[in-house]
C-alpha cells in the first residue's frame, strides 16, 4: 500500500468519530452536514479518480474500492455521497480536453453529483442541445461542484434510434454543467440512505453547449489511463464495496452491543456467552468473508484487465454486474442476521443496527445491482465461448496456471 494511500486511510479513521457521533443529524438532515463534506474534500477523498495529471490521486482500483469500503463501514450515507461523487469523475473524461481542463481548473477536489437513468430530453441546435428533464437520484446534489445527467436524444421529441436500431434503447447523450445550473426539488423523503440527499433535479429549455455533453456509449476519451477507458466495467465494483463496508459495520455495531453484557429477555446467559449467538455470529462472518474476498478478486481481475487494455468488454461487464448483484444480496442477509440477532434493542433509532439495515436495503433497490440483470451472465455463459474464456481469466487463474 502507497504512502498516499495510508495516509488517506489514516485521515478516514482520523475523522470517524466526527462522522459516527453526528449519524442522528445526518439522518434528520437528509444530507451530509457542509463541514463534513469538506472535512471529507480535505482529506482528498473526492479526488481519488482524478488523474494525477490534474492534481488527483489517480488510485488503482482495488484500492480506490478499500477507501470506499471503509467510509461505508463508517456511515452508509456518507459512504454512498462519497462514492458517487468521487466516482462520478470517471465520466469526465468523455468530455472534449478543454472542458476537462476546466473541471479541474480550480483543483482536483471537485465533487460531482450524478444520475445513471437517462431521464432527459435532448434535441440538437445550433452550438448544442436543447435540454428538458427531471432526474430522480441525484445524490449529493445539494454540495456538489457539477452535476452530471444522461437525456434520450429527440428529433422533433421523438426518441432517435441506437446503435441497434428500433429493436434496442434509444440513442443517449451526457450533460455536464455546474451545480447551480440544475433546479432541485425537495423529493427525498425515504426509508433508508437517508443522508445521501438523492433529490430530484431539473432542467427546463435549458441550452447546454456542445464543449458541455458526451457520447456515453462509444464516445473517445480525452485523459489515458486504466482508470478511464471503460466506466460500465468499473461501476458496478463500486456498489460491491459499499455494500460491503455497511455490513462490515453491522457485524462491528453486533460485536459491540454483545460486549456491552447486554443479556436479552428469557436467555439464560449474556450474548456473548451464549453458543447459539456465537454460532450466528461464526455463520454470519463467514458470509462476510466471502463478500469481501469476492470483491477483491474481482477488483484483482478488473484492474488486471484495465492494465492491459482489455477491460472495454461484454462479458467483463456482465461479470462484474453478476459480481456486485451477488455481493449486494449476500451483504444484505448479513446485515439482516445482525439486526435480528440484536433484539429489541435494535428496533430503536438510536441503534445503528436499524440504519444499516435500512441503508443497504435502500441501496439494494439500485437498479445496478437488481437480480434480473444476472439474465446478462447466462446469456453469455451459453452463447459465447469467447466470453467464457473472458471470464475465467483472472490473475489467480493465471497464477495457479503458472505452477
Amino acid at each position: 500500500m502507497s504512502q498516499t494511500t495510508q495516509r488517506l486511510l489514516a485521515d478516514i479513521r482520523e475523522l470517524a468519530p466526527h462522522v459516527t457521533s453526528r449519524a442522528a443529524e445526518i439522518e434528520a438532515g437528509r444530507r451530509i452536514p457542509p463541514d463534513l463534506v469538506e472535512a471529507l474534500r480535505s482529506t482528498g477523498v473526492f479526488r481519488m479518480f482524478v488523474p494525477q495529471s490534474h492534481g488527483g490521486l489517480e488510485l488503482d482500483l482495488p484500492t480506490a474500492l478499500e477507501v470506499i469500503a471503509t467510509l461505508g463501514r463508517l456511515d452508509g450515507s456518507v459512504g454512498w455521497t462519497a462514492m458517487i461523487g468521487a466516482g462520478s469523475a470517471i465520466f469526465v473524461p468523455y468530455l472534449p480536453r478543454e472542458t476537462y481542463d476546466q473541471v479541474y481548473q480550480n483543483g482536483p477536489d471537485m465533487i460531482i453529483a450524478a444520475s445513471a437513468q437517462p431521464a432527459g430530453m435532448a434535441e440538437a441546435v445550433p452550438g448544442g442541445w436543447q435540454i428538458n428533464g427531471r432526474w430522480p437520484f441525484m445524490s449529493g446534489c445539494q454540495h456538489a461542484d457539477c452535476t452530471l445527467g444522461f437525456c434520450i436524444v429527440t428529433d422533433g421529441k421523438k426518441p432517435i434510434p441506437g446503435p441497434a436500431g428500433t429493436e434496442g434503447p434509444p440513442m443517449l447523450r451526457g450533460f455536464m454543467l455546474p451545480a447551480r445550473d440544475w433546479q432541485i426539488e425537495d423529493t427525498w423523503h425515504v426509508a433508508g440512505l437517508k443522508g445521501t440527499g438523492s433529490h430530484h433535479v431539473t432542467l427546463r429549455d435549458t441550452f447546454v453547449p456542445a464543449a458541455n455533453s458526451f457520447d456515453p456509449m462509444s464516445g473517445g476519451r480525452c485523459q489515458p489511463g486504466p482508470l478511464y477507458q471503460a466506466v460500465l466495467q468499473l461501476i458496478p465494483l463500486l456498489h460491491c464495496a459499499f455494500a460491503v463496508g455497511i455490513a462490515e459495520g453491522a457485524l462491528d455495531e453486533l460485536v459491540e452491543l454483545a460486549n456491552t453484557g447486554r443479556q436479552q429477555q428469557r436467555a439464560a446467559v449474556p450474548m456473548r456467552a451464549s453458543e447459539i449467538f456465537r454460532y450466528e455470529l461464526g455463520r454470519i462472518e463467514a458470509e462476510l468473508r466471502a463478500a469481501r474476498a469476492f470483491c477483491q478478486v474481482q477488483a484483482g481481475n478488473h484492474w488486471h484487465h484495465a492494465l492491459a487494455g482489455t477491460l472495454n468488454n461484454e462479458a467483463l461487464l456482465a461479470q462484474g454486474t453478476q459480481t456486485a448483484i451477488w455481493i449486494t444480496a449476500t451483504c444484505v442477509r448479513v446485515v439482516d442476521a445482525c439486526f435480528a440477532a440484536g433484539g429489541g434493542s435494535a428496533l430503536y433509532e438510536s441503534s445503528p443496527l436499524q440504519r444499516r439495515m435500512r441503508d443497504l436495503h435502500v441501496a439494494a433497490q439500485h437498479v445496478g445491482v437488481q437480480q434480473r440483470h444476472y439474465v446478462n451472465s447466462g446469456k453469455l455463459l451459453l452463447d459465447s465461448p469467447t466470453a467464457k474464456s473472458n471470464i475465467a481469466s483472472d490473475p489467480l487463474a493465471e497464477s495457479r496456471a503458472k505452477r
